[in-house]
């Protein structure tokens, strides 16, 4: 019942597109921080689902969570995840791995976030985006490099990663620039312009150097391979920043390493010998023969001691064979072409390899018996044991051919010490010729026949003075009675003797290389070899008898055939006319043609160039694979003549070929001065070279600097405008903080003038309280007098009987009512002092109001300087002089008030003028009756008089 309760679990794919909504429209960090964790746990299980649904999320994560390491490192630990899927995965795919790469490469945004982390001090951050960018290369390496070309500083900070001190970063830096730079010559010139060479070393030395340093070292020696491979205008950069001296110091820590091991324990990598291969194949980028360049980085290689420790390899008891061989191999390609370095390198001493019972010493150094390079190497070659490594013996050859590469002069010095070794019998052991002359020097070894072939085929090979140099040696004396064999015809009966006796082809092969390019376009040669007529019929029966298995001796004697009868003459010791029926009757000229065509479709002929001699390493027998029997000078003879070869026997008897060093007779001294000339030109036209080489380098550095200027301007201009976008938040927050302090200055002077508003107004309204009840008590006063006066009009009225009587006390009231209007008045003018210092205190006051509207404008002047945007300062300004205004307003309203009862002051002083007025129209009336009564003829006192005159007045006034 609980199981059928329980929710129904979830599937993968219903969780991974949860997730990915979650993660897509998640506001918080932290929402979206679970939500890649979760995906990052199916990411290498279902990498297409969580691709298919969050990989732009997972991108957008980068962009906007890039100060989060917490959030940065799950991300990009989820997108690795996707490029390098589990092998179990039920959705592991290639198409994956390029739709990922799309997606980065697409948009240039997103190369950018992942070269932006890289400036970032993250270990993690630094570390993922360049596996990251690996894994992108990987799946489209066009478009990463021109994503990272567009972005300003991209190889720049992809190049500083190199001197990151943490081993994580600075390898996977390593690693992604040793991918990137292998297509690009931009790249690799970006690289190196970047001190790419200088970081690499450094790197190096910090990995160990050669012999102790691991997959790091080899993957550094890979980058600098790289980075000067094809590219001219780098090697010339590598040569000329001290690059040469770094390689011969990491050579010299090698022999200073096998030293201390001589005499001490000391630990070595197991990938020692890889990184010095690695590094030998450095050497031999910078020695292409015919490239630009070559000649100066030979120089170069040779003053900074290269050449003499490269050989100390060679020679050193510790090396294994293919790092021997490398070595030797890197030496010839140092001497080859070079005159001066090949005269030099004849006098270099070396430790022999190969120890003879009484080896002859030409030096002796630190009791270390020492011999001539070329007789050490002839030793090798020649003289070596079984045990030694066949690579290392073709490597020894192939330095001793580059040690007289079209080197007429050395050519023949050597041919000349050749030669007079054999004619004397001296050091037969390693002389070429005896081992080629004499069949009792045979060991069993074939390629000892082999290489001796090899070497003299180069010293006369399109060389007429060392051809005529070497028809001159023979065998036998003459005055002894003795047959006297020229070396053709030795070599001659040699090969027949092999051919007959079935000796190995690698022999025969020897012997049929010299014979094909000695005879060739040499007429003098081929009577020579004729001069044993048995020669050609022994040739052509072994055409006609050998089975399908001899395919390379049957091809070899039709070219030597071939050869013999298109240059010999009617007068040769075989006319031309004997030789051609023995070639179309004897043997046929479709088994002639078909034995060049078979040689020419053998495996070992036609595909000598996609696998060359020397290039497998020796098998469990010191041997190598058939494919080591032919040289390339050889081959390419061959190719170039197998078409002439088979229309020679087409030709006509008669007709003879024509050679024209022969027949026309041309001038030595016209040939030297030729050759001469065509030195000359060819120094020439290797000067310009050397001078367009420079140009192009100066063009590219300038070019190298411009994009770099380029890039740190845009950088410049970016960090301009980080820089304004800062000082612009930076200002907002300064007039956000100066509006505060404005508002809060503003509201603590308006909280200021609002107490001192009232207090003028408390101030004002007991000023007005004060008049109204001084104003109230001089009214009541007046009122109460009036009301007095009115009363005393009264009481007159009543007892004007009594007013004579009473004159003198009337007027004695009189009095005292006229000091009292007095005292009123002085209280008048008393309150009218007062309230002019009320007026005095109003204006001081308005002064204050006026200072403080003064320190207001300035405040408002100081704001307007920092700030030109707050206007709405002004406005609540503005509103604080409208309420100060108001505030004026009211005070007007009180000194209005005030004169209002002022006027009431005055029309009470008014009221007081005429009661005075009503009081002497009393008297006149009084006046009046008196004078009336006196008319009548009574007798009125001065007090009656005064009474009856009033009396009178009032009798007058009411009729």
């Amino acid at each position: 019942m609980l199981e059928a309760q329980a929710p129904a679990k979830q599937t993968a794919g219903v969780t991974i597109d949860t997730l990915s909504s979650r993660l897509s429209s998640a506001t918080l960090l932290e929402d979206r921080r679970a939500a890649i964790h979760g995906l990052r746990a199916f990411a290498k299980d279902y990498p297409a689902s969580v691709a298919s649904g969050a990989l732009r999320p997972l991108i957008a994560c980068l962009a906007n969570d890039v100060d989060d390491i917490d959030t940065v490192k799950p991300v990009l630990e989820t997108l690795l995840g996707l490029f390098n899927p589990s092998p179990q995965s039920p959705e592991a795919s290639e198409d994956i791995a390029l739709w990922l790469a799309d997606e980065f490469t697409q948009r240039q945004d997103n190369i950018k976030i992942l070269l932006d982390l890289l400036d970032t001090a993250d270990l993690y951050s630094r570390v993922y985006s360049l596996r990251l960018l690996t894994c992108i290369f990987t799946s489209r390496p066009e478009r990463t490099q021109e994503c990272i070309l567009s972005e300003p500083s991209g190889t720049s900070r992809i190049a500083a990663t190199l001197e990151d001190t943490r081993d994580a970063v600075r390898n996977a830096g390593v690693e992604l620039l040793r991918e990137l730079v292998q297509s690009s010559t931009n790249i690799q010139k970006l690289v190196a312009f970047e001190k790419g060479f200088d970081r690499v070393f450094d790197v190096i030395r910090q990995e160990g150097s050669l012999s102790q340093g691991g997959n790091v070292v080899q993957d550094c020696l890979e980058l600098l391979a790289n980075l000067v491979r094809h590219n001219p205008s780098n090697q010339s950069d590598f040569r000329e920043s001290g690059g040469v001296s770094q390689l011969a110091q990491l050579l010299q820590e090698v022999h200073q390493k096998e030293a201390k091991e001589g005499g001490e324990e000391s630990w070595s990598s197991p990938q020692k010998d890889k990184n010095i291969w690695g590094l030998l194949s450095i050497i031999r980028l910078f020695l292409s023969e015919g490239s630009l360049g070559t000649q100066d980085n030979q120089a170069s290689f040779f003053k900074h001691g290269l050449l003499q420790q490269v050989l100390g390899l060679v020679f050193s008891d510790t090396a294994d064979g293919p790092i021997k061989a490398e070595a030797l191999y890197t030496c010839a390609d140092m001497v080859r072409g070079n005159p001066g370095i090949q005269t030099s390198f004849a006098g270099l001493q070396v430790a022999p390899l190969v120890h003879h019972g009484a080896p002859q010493i030409n030096g002796q150094t630190n009791g270390v018996h020492k011999i001539y390079i070329i007789e050490a190497l002839l030793d090798v070659v020649i003289a070596a044991p079984v045990e030694t490594p066949f690579e290392l013996r073709m490597a020894a050859c192939e330095c001793i051919k580059a040690y007289y590469y079209k080197h007429t002069m050395i050519r023949h010095h050597f041919l000349n010490r050749a030669i007079e070794g054999h004619m004397s019998g001296e050091d037969e052991t390693a002389n070429v010729l005896s081992t080629l002359l004499r069949d009792d020097l045979k060991t069993g070894d074939p390629y000892r026949v082999w290489f001796a072939a090899d070497l003299v085929f180069h010293l006369i090979w399109e060389d007429a003075e060392a051809k005529s140099l070497l028809i001159k040696v023979s065998e036998g004396d003459a005055s002894n009675g003795e047959e006297v064999i020229t070396c053709i015809q030795s070599i001659a009966e040699m090969l027949i003797a092999g051919i007959q006796k079935e000796e190995d082809e690698r022999v025969l092969i020897g012997y049929f290389t010299v014979l094909c390019g000695w005879l060739f376009e040499d007429a003098e040669a081929v009577n020579d070899f004729l001069g044993e007529g048995s020669n050609v019929q022994v040739l052509t029966q072994t055409m006609a008898t050998s089975g399908q298995e001899n395919t390379l001796v049957k091809g070899l004697c039709a070219v030597l055939l071939g050869i013999i009868y298109e240059y010999s003459t009617k007068d040769s010791p075989v006319p031309r006319s004997k030789i051609k029926p023995i070639l179309t009757a004897g043997l046929g000229r479709e088994r002639y043609l078909l034995a060049l065509t078979q040689l020419r479709q053998h495996p070992l002929v036609r595909d000598f160039e996609v696998v060359s001699p020397g290039s497998a390493p020796a098998a469990s027998d010191h041997e190598l694979p058939p494919y080591a029997f032919f040289d390339a000078t050889f081959i390419d003879f061959l190719k170039d003549n197998f078409s002439r070869l088979s229309r020679a026997i087409d030709r006509d008897p008669g007709i003879e070929a024509r050679i024209p060093s022969r027949e026309e007779g041309i001038d030595r001294d016209l040939v030297d001065s030729l050759r001469a000339q065509l030195d000359d030109k060819v120094q020439a036209l290797q000067k310009i070279e050397t001078e367009r080489l420079n140009l192009e380098r100066r063009l590219d550095h300038d070019q190298a600097a411009y994009r770099k200027e380029q890039e740190t301007s845009s950088a410049e201009v970016i960090k301009m405008k980080q820089i304004n976008e800062a000082l612009q938040k930076e200002h907002a927050l300064e007039v956000q903080r100066l509006e505060q302090a404005h508002t809060t200055a503003y509201k603590s002077l308006e909280s200021t003038t609002s107490q001192q508003i009232e207090e003028l107004k408390k101030q004002v309204d007991s000023v007005k309280k004060a008049a109204a009840d001084e104003a109230g008590r001089t009214k009541e006063y007046f009122e109460r007098t009036i009301n007095q006066l009115r009363n005393a009009k009264t009481g007159l009225d009543t007892r004007l009987a009594e007013a004579t009587r009473n004159v003198e006390s009337s007027g004695q009231e009189v009095l005292k009512v006229q000091k009292t209007l007095q005292e009123s008045q002085g209280e008048l003018e008393a309150a009218k002092t007062k309230i002019q210092e009320l007026d005095k205190s109003v204006k001081e006051r308005e002064k204050q109001i006026t200072e403080l509207r003064a320190t207001e404008t300035q405040l408002r002047e100081s704001l307007e300087d920092e700030k030109t945007k707050v206007t709405m300062l002004e406005k609540e300004v503005s509103e604080f002089d409208s309420t100060l205004k108001d505030h004026k307003e009211k005070i007007k309203a009180g000194e209005k008030a005030l004169k209002e009862k002022e006027e009431a002051r005055s029309a009470v002083q008014t009221e007081l003028d005429d009661f005075m007025m009503i009081l002497s129209d009393l008297e006149e009336k009084r006046a009046r009756d008196k004078k009336r009564l006196k008319e009548l003829g009574e007798t009125v006192s001065d007090g009656e008089d005064d009474e009856d005159g009033d009396e009178d007045e009032d009798e007058d006034e009411d009729e």
